[in-house]
């Protein structure tokens, strides 16, 4: 219980006359008597707070970026009404900076018997789980004089998604799989790919593709058409190690890693692929395994939201040992990792043999725009420096790749906003080719 402003406010405006009447105190006592019996009566007639009941429904995830509503629901079964306000506490990064204050706290009024709904709108600004804390509510007696203030603990989860913002290339990039994949007839000649139909030779046609047995039924020559492979298995693993935290703009590489891995995932189920993924630092922070084409996106999704970089650096043996075991048979290990030359040359090369001896290896990085600003910068000598240095950083990114790729690798360094489109056009590519 406390004493209100108000109540404090009328107290020291009772004691205002202390020096002016006599005998003393004796007027004192006499000017707030009055007041100790109003604050007590306020204080009665009060709704106890202790015996309120809370449950909540509403929104149980949402993206990144966006809006959730969580309903709480507060029902007053003492016979006093209920005049209260009422703080629904979240963790700080569940809305804007700013804007908590307006957002988590409520008046309310509840008549005896009777329940009400309040409804808290969360903007989370960061993946993960938000769970909500402690429910303080403050009730007040009819004059306003006094209150009675307890918490409840009303438990509820809202998970934040990534917000998968590369979904406006997934359209463009279906148009060019429809293309590849049996609208128009491709031509192609290599491992991974599968029958289509057969046509009559035009010069120029590859002279390997030639029908020999349906030419002889016939009297022309047929070739074979080919389109690329379906069923094929794919490993999505994110690299979740220290070089994952590093920040490109407003966020963290790893989240630029993941929004890449979930167009190519939307991609690759629509294309009949098997998609999986391993998230993996020096153990499995994440794994999905054997979901259908229609499963396979909010899976991933779920999995993703809970990762966080780890300030460790990554087991790149246990990295490919644990992919091995993941991918038994052939498949396209997608690799969303650095290419800082230290880590690669010390942990992924000496190790790179055993993926690219059985798999087709992709390698998709992030990087950071403002080394490209940095080589431009002239002027005077601070940019000058910074020019320096971001050339040399820039040689030593090209010097791994070049490294990567004469491993068998290919390699996708692209910046945050363009990593997702680059990378679903080399899956596109090795489709293609045959290579997968």
């Amino acid at each position: 219980m406390a004493l209100t402003g108000r109540a404090a406010l009328l107290a020291a405006l009772g004691s205002l006359p202390v020096g002016i009447w006599e005998p003393g105190w004796t007027g004192i006592l006499a000017v707030n008597a009055p007041l100790a019996v109003a604050c007590a009566c306020d204080f009665a007639l009060a709704a106890p707070v202790r015996s309120l009941g809370l449950t909540r429904s509403g929104d149980t995830s949402v993206r990144l970026g966006d809006t959730a509503d969580v309903t709480l629901t507060v029902t007053n079964p003492s016979r006093r009404p209920l005049r209260a306000r009422l703080r629904d506490a979240w963790p700080p990064s569940s809305w804007r900076p700013g804007t908590e204050t307006t957002a988590s706290r409520h008046r309310l009024t509840i008549p005896p018997g009777e329940r009400r709904r309040m409804t808290t709108r969360l903007r989370p600004t960061r993946r993960g789980d938000r769970q909500a804390d402690r429910v303080t509510i403050r009730s007040y007696g009819p004059l306003g004089l006094f209150s009675r203030q307890g918490t409840h603990k009303a438990p509820w989860t809202v998970r934040v998604l990534p917000p998968f913002t590369s979904r406006k290339h997934l359209p463009s990039k279906l148009a060019r799989l429809r293309e590849l994949d049996g609208r128009t007839s491709v031509l192609t000649r290599g491992e991974g790919t599968e029958f289509d139909s057969l046509r009559e030779y035009v010069p120029g046609d590859d002279t390997r593709s030639i029908d020999w047995r349906a030419t002889a039924r016939q009297t022309t020559v047929a070739v074979r058409t080919w389109r690329p492979e379906r069923d094929r298995h794919i490993l999505l693993v994110l690299d979740t190690g220290r070089t994952s935290a590093g920040r490109v703009g407003d966020a963290p590489r790893l989240d630029a890693s993941m929004d890449a891995a979930l167009l190519l995932a939307a991609l690759a189920s629509r294309a009949g692929d098997r998609v999986d993924l391993l998230a993996y630092d020096r153990k499995v922070r994440a794994l999905v395994q054997g979901r259908t084409a229609g499963d396979v996106l909010p899976a991933l999704v779920n999995a993703m939201a809970t990762l966080e970089p780890e300030l460790v650096e990554t087991d790149a043996r246990g990295l490919t040992a644990t992919a091995l075991r993941t991918s038994p048979r052939r498949s396209l290990i997608v690799l969303l990792t650095t290419l800082d030359t230290a880590p690669v040359e010390e942990g992924l090369l000496p190790v790179l043999a055993q993926l690219t001896r059985r798999h087709t290896v992709l390698l998709a990085s992030v990087a950071d725009p403002q080394i490209t600003e940095m080589a431009k910068a002239r002027g005077n000598v601070d940019a000058v420096y910074e020019a320096a240095a971001a050339a040399q950083a820039q040689s030593e990114r090209h010097r791994t790749a070049e490294q990567l790729r004469r491993h068998g690798v290919t390699v996708v360094d692209a910046t945050p906003d363009d990593l997702a489109p680059a990378l679903a056009d080399a899956y596109l590519a090795l489709k293609a080719a045959g290579r997968l």
